[in-house]
């Protein structure tokens, strides 16, 4: 039996997130008042014939305002009652949310009724939304993400959750595309030398032969990986111990293509040997 809460920014993929949970098999609710999540937690548990096996509410800024300052005690309230219970965030960058309602030309949600602009209305959201944002078991950042990866990320890793105890995803990223909100740890490697100033290198990535042997060659890259590699070897029992949830390692380099791609790879085979690891490179589409 679990309970998954999703909340997040408007636009940020709240309801791919909750389409995803119902492909999966979970009974999916969208926009529960906070006020009645206990009662629905207690029916969870008291059906007798578990029709509630799993479960996914989706809760917004709708809630009044009171509620969703209540939401880290009622969420307690629920964990002591032995319920699992994840809560998964989605957030995304102001101009990004900005640019996917111009581009659907609908209205946010607190524009309708509160009479702001949609700048202030996303401000506005922030704020009431958290209490549950501070909860977040998994926390996504949709910025860099279209409708299809997102779909994927959810369900890689409550898939990875489900089966292990620990989802564990490592990531690259591109420095100049911005530090992705949602790692756990985030690794910077623009000090090791970079394919992209070999003109034979440029066009391919950190995934192709040419660039693996380029990089291969160079004692700096095998230091950098052994010293993250050991790293992660040496603090993810810690991390599951803690019992945790979800872990998110990035890796960057300058344009998120070679050095980042390749170190991701090598780290995820290395932490594969023992764990599920789901590899992620944000900057090759």
């Amino acid at each position: 039996m679990k309970l998954i809460i999703i909340s997040g920014l408007s636009g940020s993929g709240k309801s791919t997130a909750l389409h995803v949970l119902e492909d999966l098999g979970f009974f999916c609710i969208d926009n529960l008042p906070v006020g009645l999540l206990s009662n629905f937690a207690a029916q969870m548990v008291s059906t007798p014939e578990r029709f509630y096996e799993n479960a996914a509410i989706a809760i917004d800024a709708r809630n009044r305002e009171q509620d969703l300052n209540r939401f880290p005690s009622i969420l307690s309230g629920l964990r002591t009652a032995d319920l699992p219970c994840e809560v998964l965030f989605l957030n995304a960058d102001d101009n990004i949310l900005i640019k996917r309602y111009s581009e659907t030309r609908r209205k946010h949600p607190l524009t309708k009724t509160n009479n702001l602009s949609l700048g202030e209305a996303i401000q506005q959201e922030r704020s009431l939304l958290e209490p549950i944002s501070r909860e977040a078991d998994l926390y996504l950042e949709t910025s860099h993400t279209n409708l299809h990866q997102l779909r994927d990320i959810i369900k890689d890793r409550i898939n990875v959750k489900s089966e292990q105890g620990l989802s564990i995803m490592i990531q690259s990223f591109g420095f100049k595309h911005g530090v992705p909100l949602d790692a756990d740890y985030v690794f910077d490697v623009r000090c090791l030398p970079n394919p992209y100033w070999e003109p034979e290198l440029r066009e391919y990535s950190g995934k192709d032969q040419p660039v693996i042997d380029y990089l291969q060659k160079h004692d700096m890259v095998k230091s950098m990986l052994n010293d993250i590699a050991s790293f992660a070897e040496k603090w993810i029992p810690q991390i599951q111990a803690a019992d945790r949830t979800y872990l998110t390692i990035a890796i960057g380099c300058t344009g998120g293509h070679h050095r980042s791609v390749y170190l991701s790879e090598r780290l995820s085979e290395i932490i594969g040997k023992q764990h599920k690891v789901i590899t992620r490179h944000r900057e090759l589409k």
